[in-house]
């Protein structure tokens, strides 16, 4: 594994183990047993190297879609979404770097590539099924992507007020699936 790669992996590690504060380029450096300045020789600054670390936590998400069962459009779409809501759930921290573009470079070739990659996916998921669904319910020439955008958003809405606790606080205190599967009523019918 190359100094780069090592980097790479043990802020992921401190990442998960320690939440996203604390990943610093002093800790990573200490985490991987080398110079404080070690870091500093393999990117460019902290968020270059987090957005690495988001750039893993995208590919890990893609992992997750090219492992949807075979099935209809709709069955897939509706894994899709349950698989996002469970990899935010299941990787609280992960998910919040991927999207804190305050700590990362929102311009970073790589970061872009698998972000766009995801994003790609899902939209084609959702096309498919809109392709296949005999409803009205959206105006004739509405674009797919505008409908997976629409769909990341309430997922990512959704996850993200499960993981502050928003919503296991609520006087009827739903649970993640409970509250995805109304969203999935709402926008698959």
């Amino acid at each position: 594994m190359s100094a780069r790669q090592r980097l790479i992996r043990t802020a992921a590690d401190l990442l998960v183990g320690s939440g996203v504060e604390a990943v610093t380029l002093r800790g990573i450096a200490k985490a991987a047993g080398v110079s404080h300045g070690a870091p500093l020789r393999h990117f460019s600054g902290r968020a270059e190297l987090l957005s690495a670390v988001a750039t893993l936590g995208f590919t890990q998400l893609l992992h997750r879609g090219a492992q949807l069962p075979d099935g209809t459009p709709r069955e897939r779409v509706t894994a899709a979404c349950h698989a996002y809501v469970d990899f935010a759930v299941t990787n609280p921290a992960m998910f919040e770097l991927m999207f804190r573009r305050d700590l990362i470079d929102p311009q970073e070739p790589g970061l872009v590539a698998a972000s766009s990659a995801v994003f790609d996916t899902f939209a084609e998921l959702v096309r498919l099924d809109r392709a296949e669904a005999d409803d009205d319910r959206l105006r004739p020439g509405t674009d797919p992507r505008l409908v997976a955008a629409s769909l990341w958003a309430a997922l990512h809405g959704l996850a993200q007020l499960w993981l502050w606790g928003a919503l296991a606080g609520a006087s009827f205190a739903p649970s993640p699936e409970s509250a995805l599967a109304v969203t999935l009523d709402a926008y698959l019918g």
